[in-house]
């Protein structure tokens, strides 16, 4: 099962991407996990360019999406909103088939952040027919180092959460695939 882990940040030390770094290396190796961090790279989405060749880093993004077989999404709040760079990432997949039946869940690195969370459930229950609202996990874990983060998922109960979390996550995303055959 090949998952990819989209941080909705685009900050360096990003807690959303730390948290999924580590999630990644705590995954079973049934549960392949990729991380994309580089949203910063996308440009502005506009109707006009997708028309046109897609720029480098939008056809390296809609092709790793293409190729993974569900996403999870963790992203910070901005504003009690979605962050620009991920909204953006979501308006270029809009108007593609790659999104459209794609089973995506959530993760979130914070013990706050609600209002971005029901936009971003929102927006991707409005893009996807597979969003698995039920399939959300969450830690507390803001203002700490990645170091501090990757040691506190590996404890047995966290590791634990996380697998069981991407183990039921995988299941919805077979029972999907299994349902386009």
């Amino acid at each position: 099962m090949k998952i990819l882990a989209i941080s909705g940040s685009s900050r360096a030390a990003s807690t959303n991407t730390a948290m999924l770094n580590a999630v990644s290396k705590i995954a079973c190796p049934d549960h392949q996990v990729r991380v994309f961090s580089a949203l910063a790279d996308l440009p502005v989405f506009s109707p006009d360019a997708e028309t046109k060749p897609l720029s480098a880093s939008v056809l390296s993004f809609v092709t790793m999406i293409r190729e993974h077989d569900g996403l999870i999404i963790a992203s910070p709040e901005y504003v009690r909103a979605i962050p620009g760079g991920l909204k953006n990432a979501i308006d270029w997949l809009v108007s593609r088939d790659e999104i459209v039946g794609k089973p995506i869940a959530l993760m979130h690195a914070s013990h706050r952040g609600d209002d971005m969370l029901a936009q971003l459930r929102l927006v991707l229950s409005t893009v996807s027919e597979n969003f698995c609202e039920d399939d959300f996990l969450r830690f507390a874990l803001m203002k700490l180092s990645p170091e501090e983060i990757s040691a506190i998922l590996a404890e047995p109960s966290n590791r634990s959460s996380i697998r069981d979390y991407l183990t039921s996550f995988a299941s919805r995303v077979s029972h999907t695939n299994e349902g386009k055959r």
